[in-house]
């Protein structure tokens, strides 16, 4: 499911799924500078977090390149042009490796709350299967719009939102219930 794995502030993440070579963005949308490239990722962030965000794309060999560093110990993305909708996103260290250990398989390690924006929207997604590929019958297809995500929580802490397969995505909710990649999904419009 990975085609490239990447480092970033010291967690792997799948490029395929959260960015792609610039050499893509080149080719979906035309020639993608610098300057374009950190304006997408700065739309995934409040300004006064995205201003002081680390800003990271991969290349075309697959090594991440920083397009500027940062000071806040957040680090955006900008959007990915193979998919459907706007996608920049920008965490925060516990929310990279959290994506990290969702990436690989694995748990992500316990008392590490991290925090995720998505301020442009996000793609279509499972909203029960954390490693769905594309709509099929039965996996609970979503659509989501800007939003920011609560990662790494505790159990208990999602059991007070909505778990539904077929969530009012309007409203607060809980994406991948019951697996170790579990997170709350709430929209900011």
């Amino acid at each position: 499911m990975c085609d490239l794995i990447i480092r970033v502030t010291g967690s792997v993440i799948c490029a395929s799924l959260l960015v792609l070579p610039l050499s893509v963005h080149a080719a979906h949308k035309g020639p993608m500078t610098d300057a374009k490239l950190i304006a997408s990722a700065m739309k995934a962030a409040p300004p006064g977090i995205a201003k002081a965000a680390t800003i990271v794309v991969m290349e075309a060999d697959g090594k991440m390149r920083t397009l500027r560093s940062g000071t806040n110990g957040f680090t955006c993305m900008p959007d990915n042009p193979a998919t459907p909708g706007p996608d920049p996103m920008c965490m925060d260290k516990n929310a990279m490796e959290w994506a990290g250990a969702w990436i690989g398989h694995t748990t992500p390690a316990p008392g590490k709350i991290g925090f995720m924006y998505m301020l442009a929207g996000g793609t279509d997604a499972s909203n029960t299967d954390p490693y769905a590929a594309k709509p099929e019958p039965g996996n609970h297809w979503i659509k989501t719009g800007p939003h920011v995500m609560i990662v790494g929580a505790d159990a208990s802490f999602y059991d007070t939102y909505p778990k539904g397969a077929d969530p009012d995505t309007s409203v607060p909710y809980v994406m991948w219930a019951g697996t170790p990649y579990q997170h709350l999904m709430a929209p900011v419009k």
